[in-house]
C-alpha cells in the first residue's frame, strides 16, 4: 500500500510526535509498505513562536499539492495539525480523498498559557480540524474521553510502544551524583511543569535531560539540578538506566513515552495521576501515582525494578504499529482524478 503521511513535525525535531512517527514508519516498511513522509523538509519555513527549534512551513499548499499528485496515495494520514497537515487536509477535501488523523499533542493547553487563548477556542477550532476525518487515533482512553466530552467522534485508539533492545536494564546506578537521582526527560517548557519537580524537597540529586525555551530561567532558579543537555540513543538510555526514580511532573502529555522508556529500563516512575500517567502505569509496581509529587517520588524508590522491566516490556512498537494500520481507509479516489487535479 502506498501511504502518504503527513506532519508538520519530523527529524531532526526531538519529540515524542517524531520517535512515534519513526518507529511506526520503520514497522509499515517492514510490512511491505509504501510510506512517503510529507514535512516542511525542503519548504520555505519559520520558527515556531516559543518552539524555535520546529519549523514551520510558509504557504506549503503548492508544494503538497504536488507531492499527492506524484505520490498518488492508496492512504493518507495527516498527523499533525500545524500548515502542513492544514494543506494536506484542504487538499483531500477539495479532491474528495478520505483520510485519518492523529491527536498526538494537547494544544488547548500549551498555547492558554502562552498566549491567553481560551481553551474553548483552540478546542473548537480542533474539533472543526478533525471533524472529516475518517478516525481520529488518540493515545489513551483518558484522551479519548477528553475529546468525546468536547465532542469530537470517530475515534481510535492507537497507543504507543518503545524500543526495549535500546532502553533496557544496566546494573549501574550513579556514581559520580549523590543518591538517589531523580530524573526528568523531555522539553524544558511551560507545558511540561517542570518547576513542580525542581522545587520539591527531595534527598539526593535531581537530573534533567533535554532542551528548550524555559531551561535558562530554571537553571537560575534552581542551581542544584544537574542539567545536561537533550541526549538521543545510547546515551539517553544509559541516563535512564543510571536513575533510581523518572519524575514525570506533566499534566497535559497525550500518553508520554518518555514514561514507557524509564519503566523498559527498570527505572520506576513518579507521577501525577492525570491523563497520560493514569493510563500508561496501570500497575503500583511498576510506578506511583499520587497529587503529592515529592510522596510518589520517594514510595518509588522501594519499588522492584526487575518488576517495572517486565511492565514496560508490555509496550509495543510492532503493536502500536498494527492498530495504526488497521485503522487507515482507503484513498477512495480514481487515478484518473489525480491525473487532472495536475
Amino acid at each position: 500500500m502506498r501511504i502518504l503521511l503527513v506532519t508538520d513535525a519530523w527529524a531532526p525535531q526531538l519529540n515524542g510526535v517524531v520517535v512515534t512517527l519513526t518507529n511506526t514508519v520503520a514497522w509499515l516498511e517492514r510490512w511491505g509498505h509504501e510510506v512517503h513522509v510529507l514535512s516542511p523538509a525542503g519548504m520555505r519555513t519559520f520558527p515556531m513562536p516559543t518552539y524555535p527549534e520546529i519549523p514551520l512551513a510558509i504557504m506549503p499548499g503548492r508544494e503538497v499539492a504536488r507531492r499527492f499528485r506524484d505520490f498518488q496515495p492508496e492512504a493518507v494520514h495527516i498527523a499533525t495539525e500545524g500548515p502542513v497537515g492544514i494543506a494536506a487536509r484542504s487538499y483531500c477535501l477539495k479532491h474528495g480523498l478520505s483520510f485519518t488523523s492523529a491527536y498526538h499533542t494537547c494544544f488547548p493547553e500549551y498555547v492558554k498559557p502562552r498566549f491567553g487563548v481560551p481553551l474553548a477556542w483552540t478546542y473548537a477550532w480542533l474539533k472543526r480540524f478533525h471533524a472529516p476525518s475518517a478516525a481520529v487515533l488518540v493515545a489513551t482512553p483518558a484522551i479519548r474521553e477528553l475529546l468525546e466530552a468536547r465532542g469530537f467522534t470517530h475515534l481510535v485508539d492507537w497507543s504507543r510502544g518503545v524500543d526495549t533492545r535500546l532502553f533496557r536494564p544496566a546494573e549501574q546506578r550513579s556514581s559520580d551524583l549523590r543518591r538517589p537521582v531523580f530524573l526528568f526527560v523531555g522539553r524544558v517548557a511551560v507545558e511540561k511543569n517542570l518547576s513542580a519537580f525542581l522545587a520539591l524537597d527531595l534527598p539526593g540529586t535531581k537530573v534533567v535531560v533535554g532542551d528548550g525555551p524555559q531551561r535558562k530561567s530554571l537553571q537560575a532558579r534552581f542551581p542544584d539540578a544537574v542539567f545536561v543537555g537533550a541526549k538521543v540513543g545510547v546515551e539517553l538510555a544509559s541516563y535512564f538506566q543510571r536513575a533510581d526514580v523518572f519524575v514525570f511532573p506533566s499534566r497535559t502529555d497525550t500518553f508520554g513515552l518518555v514514561l514507557v522508556e524509564a519503566m523498559a529500563c527498570g527505572t520506576p516512575v513518579a507521577a501525577f495521576p492525570v491523563r497520560g500517567p493514569i493510563d500508561v502505569v496501570k500497575d503500583p509496581e511498576a510506578g506511583v501515582l499520587d497529587n503529592d509529587l515529592g510522596a510518589a517520588a520517594m514510595a518509588a524508590l522501594a519499588l522492584d525494578r526487575d518488576r517495572v522491566r517486565r511492565y514496560g516490556e508490555r509496550f509495543s512498537w510492532e503493536h502500536s504499529s498494527r492498530q495504526f494500520i488497521s485503522s487507515l481507509v482507503p484513498a477512495r479516489v480514481e487515478e484518473s482524478r489525480l491525473a487532472q487535479a495536475a
